[in-house]
């Protein structure tokens, strides 16, 4: 008996509709197993140098092993709050949704200040001292609502270093967080110190600027933004006059370093969108002899 031809399938030319909520594709009639969830990441920014730093990071791992932890700085200007607070809220822009971010700097260590930890809008959370350092990323996050660490709360049975909270207290409190726990539960209510990072004055034939960073290979981040930069001196191939401690340099305008001779100051356009005073293959902060928080007048020439 002839069998009738089968009548062909429609089906196998559409093709398979996958999206992030479809079930997984089964083989040989097994399904696999839905991936597992993302661990959290927790961002470190601070002063205190990496042997402290690793020490933090043993309290993070040993409650929560499979941890994402990411090394923002550990070199920030000892003490310098300003310097941390434009770290922090410049790095930590960039992470994605519900990161935790712990910033220490922190020169009133177990003293009067409050620790604290705050939860933004986009799920991240902040930990670290009511100094002001925290505040320019958590406005930048939106929606702040912070508390109050309550130590008992937090490490009820372990002790606590009134010298070191970054590793007592402020992870600790970020481990619960990255175990689910919410602010609610690790302290109570509080409002916390706001910081404004200073902006640029007008002087006579120029403007006054300060030193926000200074950077790994000896750059000068300052808070003037690149294109007022460019309105108020002018474009690359010019140059301007810089003052500082006493002395006066002339830099040259430029957009990458290469444009600027060797051993000498450039004025370029930071990847911070502010602008730097650089020497090619040299060291401005040794040219100009100043840190972060020093004034730096710059002038037409």
């Amino acid at each position: 008996m002839k069998r009738p031809a089968r009548r062909p399938s429609t089906r196998a030319s559409e093709p398979r509709k996958v999206t992030s909520q479809s079930a997984p594709l089964p083989v040989r009639g097994i399904a696999l197993p839905a991936p597992p969830p993302v661990p959290p990441i927790v961002a470190l920014t601070t002063d205190i140098g990496w042997s402290y730093a690793a020490q933090m990071k043993a309290v993070l791992l040993r409650a929560v092993p499979d941890l994402r932890i990411v090394d923002v700085t550990h070199e920030v200007g000892s003490h310098q709050i300003l310097e941390g607070a434009f770290l922090l809220r410049h790095a930590g822009s960039w992470f994605p949704p519900r990161t935790i971010h712990i910033g220490i700097v922190d020169p009133g260590v177990g003293g009067r200040r409050a620790p604290l930890a705050i939860a933004c809008g986009d799920g991240s959370h902040l930990v670290g001292p009511d100094n002001g350092l925290l505040a320019p990323l958590a406005d930048f996050l939106g929606d702040p609502r912070a508390v109050r660490l309550d130590p008992d709360r937090v490490a009820p049975d372990a002790p606590l270093s009134p010298t070191f909270e970054g590793r007592d207290l402020f992870a600790r409190a970020a481990a619960l967080l990255a175990m689910g726990k919410t602010i609610h539960d690790i302290g109570t209510p509080t409002e916390f110190m706001h910081l404004r990072i200073p902006s640029p004055t007008p002087i006579s034939g120029g403007s006054s600027v300060m030193v926000l960073h200074v950077d790994h290979f000896g750059n000068l981040i300052t808070n003037l933004p690149t294109s007022e930069f460019a309105e108020r001196f002018g474009a690359p191939g010019g140059t301007v006059a810089v003052s500082a401690e006493g002395r006066t340099f002339r830099a040259n305008i430029a957009r990458t370093y290469e444009e600027v001779p060797s051993g000498g100051l450039g004025a370029i356009g930071s990847s911070f969108g502010l602008l730097e005073l650089a020497v090619n293959r040299g060291r401005a902060r040794d040219l100009l002899g100043i840190r972060a928080n020093a004034r730096i007048e710059l002038r037409r020439l």
